[in-house]
């Protein structure tokens, strides 16, 4: 056990560097981070030197290494735009994606393991069949329409909920939370729904696809042959087995929600760390970026890592390299 572990941890440091490469260079490519900080009327002399302040003469690998020694520390730089530290931002914004993304999953799972059992157990049932049609159609729309749509729904027409901004928070520390006010509620439900559309179109097909095998198979076969009600069958056999690709689509995806909150964060003016990056991509601000999307890369990393030490837990084979 304790060498795969060393074996999968080496990986993931592999990924790490070069998802912080790859990071790194992509940024360069985006605009030069001098013109957007100093006034039009600067000489030469002026942005020449702040040019070298930044360390931006330096050749690219000098600058690579240098990102990679601070970014071990916790240190991402300091803001082109807002001339503060990158890290301190990213700790200001990172509560507000969290808790979009937790509770854009929590809606994911608790409707669309339902919808996916109902559509399971009755496959071509009316309401199975209306609920693989309203499925396609949300999965085909863009994340920006259906967010614009609801926005349009909810809180120009109806009223009911606002269509930006997080709301009233509470400090915690320096944990910025909504979770305990009304206005911060009511403000996290449209984004979080759009950004769980997906997801639940995805754990719902998911369930269905596994029940429907489960179903069919002799162990279930047996249980009704010797008389089992069909809510054992359906919830205590078919449902338990289902339920751990879903958990591991689940794991991934949320790696994935982090990632791509960045368009519903800037539908709904949500101040996370998806509207940061879009404002850092605006003004050519090197360090936000470059600090985002490692950590982006560090997420899905960590999440990989725990999937594979928990299927090595469930399955020894994979620890001594078995077959599958």
């Amino acid at each position: 056990m304790a060498r795969f572990l060393i074996k999968r941890l080496g990986q993931a440091v592999l990924v790490i560097l070069a998802v912080g490469l790859l990071s790194f260079l992509m940024v360069r490519t985006v605009g030069d981070p001098v013109q957007s900080m100093v006034r039009e009327d600067a000489t030469v002399a002026e942005r020449a030197a702040l040019r070298a302040r930044l360390g931006l003469d330096d050749p690219v690998p000098i600058q690579f290494a240098k990102y990679l020694g601070r970014a071990m520390q916790g240190d991402f730089g300091i803001s082109y735009r807002n001339q503060r530290p990158v890290a301190e931002m990213i700790v200001e914004r990172l509560p507000a994606t969290l808790e979009l993304v937790l509770v854009a999953t929590v809606l994911a799972l608790a409707i669309g393991i339902p919808l996916g059992v109902i559509t399971a157990i009755r496959p071509r049932g009316p309401l199975a069949n209306g609920v693989q049609a309203v499925s396609l159609v949300g999965v085909s729309t863009p994340t920006f329409v259906t967010g614009i749509l609801l926005i349009l729904l909810f809180a120009v027409t109806l009223r009911w909920l606002p269509s930006f901004g997080r709301g009233e928070t509470v400090e915690l520390g320096w944990w910025s939370t909504g979770f305990l006010t009304l206005s911060g509620w009511r403000a996290l439900l449209l984004p979080s729904l759009t950004l769980a559309l997906f997801q639940m179109t995805l754990i719902m097909r998911l369930v269905r696809a596994e029940m429907i095998e489960i179903l069919q198979s002799d162990y279930i076969r047996f249980a009704r042959a010797r008389g089992l009600p069909q809510h054992d069958i359906h919830y205590r056999l078919a449902l338990k087995n289902a339920l751990m690709p879903v958990l591991t689509i689940t794991g991934m995806q949320i790696g994935g929600l982090i990632a791509f909150a960045i368009v519903t964060e800037t539908v709904f003016q949500w101040p996370g760390m998806g509207l940061l990056f879009i404002q850092a991509v605006q003004f050519a601000d090197v360090p936000v970026m470059a600090a985002y999307l490692m950590f982006v890369g560090l997420v899905f990393v960590a999440l990989n890592a725990l999937v594979d030490v928990t299927y090595a837990v469930v399955d020894p084979r994979l620890r001594t390299g078995g077959a599958a």
